[in-house]
């Protein structure tokens, strides 16, 4: 009997490109976000916030496998989510990779099911991550572990579900190439909500939240920003050609929200910022996500351009008004991932070229395309865009009120007076620097 090293199905290109693409986007979160989190905040909080982000990426997995992902693609149960279950059986590991619900609109899957519930795996886990950028500096540890795994549960997978795995958003014809809306706008829904429940940090941290380490956090960003062709490129399910223009538009885009950002920083400051190129990135990272295999390099470079602008104008003008003085949102998530998932979700409404083909047909069939306002005449596609958007703010607030309420009720939501005083130290026991000879916390030995 000859042996052969996979079944028929399975294309060895298509898998080895997922599973690289799946751990390039598992990289944006760690290392890159928690080295991100860890530099960018105040010293005293370098450790929490790293934490949070490497124990969020754990909880997440665990979740993941056992229930969520089936919730997420698995078999509908209602229009809006999948039944839950495991999905780490030997059978269900190595079959070919389905999304029941949504299979009649792509190509057979290539590679296997384990590969599939990975790459699913490190977009779920990232999202909450991003979310945790709200609330760094004052959530109580303990209230972050429960809020993780029931948060991935009732919230992620909804959004998830009705884009993604065949629901009802995405039935309707909302589309969302890689997470604008399932990831980003998710995330900073959710956190700006989380930061309102929770409240602001200390007085003092908001007035003064110099980062710790601003090289570290630009080695966290270079991750992020390198990691994003995983994340873009990866979203046809295929290593086919409308993957390589999404992964050349992702860097477009991103490159000009930098720059962009930059020079306004310059206009309006009068020096350039490491941190402002860095809020530029993110925001052009994320407003591309949503429409990164749908639009050309010139609808990058557009897109880009309003990543660019338009969160510049927020963070800065909107940013001072008395709703962001009252709801303390820490990194800003609301900008650089909120209303850049905006421009970019809206924009592929506008912008979204039907040249651009994601999966080529057969016969009479046409091709999996989309095709904006601009190439149309047509507004139809940018209500839908709006109608997915409203949708998934709805979940996403609805969802965290309520979860973060019943989590009060069981550990208080916030870090008590003396862990927000002393942060990491009081809060883990450990700190980010060992400034001393011997690398131990107290009094220095004398001669070393």
């Amino acid at each position: 009997m000859a042996l052969i090293p996979s079944p028929a199905w399975l294309d060895p290109g298509d898998n080895a490109w997922q599973m690289t693409a799946a751990t390039l986007v598992g990289l944006q979160s760690v290392p890159g976000l928690v080295l991100l989190y860890g530099g960018i905040v105040k010293k005293k909080w370098a450790i929490n916030s790293a934490f949070m982000a490497l124990y969020a990426f754990a909880a997440v997995l665990i979740v993941w496998v056992l229930w969520a992902y089936n919730m997420a693609f698995g078999k509908q149960w209602f229009p809006f989510i999948g039944h839950p279950g495991q999905i780490i059986s030997a059978y269900n590991e190595l079959k070919e990779a389905v999304i029941p619900a949504a299979a009649s609109g792509m190509p057979p899957i290539a590679f296997p099911m384990s590969t599939m519930v990975f790459f699913q795996f490190v977009f779920a886990a990232i999202t909450v991550i991003i979310l945790a950028g709200s609330v760094l500096g004052r959530m109580n540890f303990k209230a972050w572990m429960i809020f993780v795994p029931i948060w991935m549960t009732f919230v992620y997978t909804v959004g998830a579900f009705s884009l993604w795995g065949g629901g009802w958003l995405g039935q309707l014809g909302v589309v969302d190439y890689s997470g604008g809306y399932v990831i980003h706008l998710t995330a900073a829904a959710s956190g700006f909500t989380a930061a309102a429940v929770i409240g602001p940090r200390l007085a003092r941290d908001r007035e003064s939240f110099q980062p710790n380490s601003l090289l570290i956090t630009l080695a966290g960003a270079g991750i992020l920003w390198l990691g994003w062709n995983g994340f873009n490129g990866g979203d046809p399910y295929f290593a086919n050609a409308d993957a390589g223009a999404a992964v050349l538009n992702t860097n477009i885009a991103t490159a000009m929200a930098l720059l962009t950002w930059t020079v306004l920083d310059v206009f309006a400051f009068g020096l350039p910022s490491v941190l402002g190129a860095v809020n530029g990135m993110i925001a052009g990272l994320v407003a591309i996500t949503p429409a990164a295999g749908y639009v050309n390099g010139v609808g990058a470079i557009v897109l880009g351009l309003l990543a660019g602008v338009i969160p510049w104008l927020t963070w800065n003008k909107l940013g001072k008004s008395w709703l962001f003085r009252k709801v303390d949102d820490t990194l800003g998530v609301f900008h650089t991932h909120g209303v850049a998932a905006l421009i970019g979700g809206i924009g592929t409404g506008v912008l979204a070229d039907p040249g651009m083909i994601e999966y080529l047909a057969t016969g009479k069939d046409s091709a999996v395309n989309v095709t904006g306002m601009w190439y149309s005449g047509s507004f139809h596609q940018v209500l839908l865009q709006i109608e997915g958007a409203a949708f998934i703010i709805a979940i996403n607030v609805v969802g965290t009120v309520i979860i973060l309420n019943l989590i009060r009720l069981v550990v208080p939501l916030r870090m008590d007076e003396e862990m927000l005083k002393m942060g990491d130290e009081a809060a883990h026991g450990e700190e980010a620097y060992a400034i001393y000879a011997d690398g131990q916390r107290g009094v220095p030995v004398l001669g070393d």
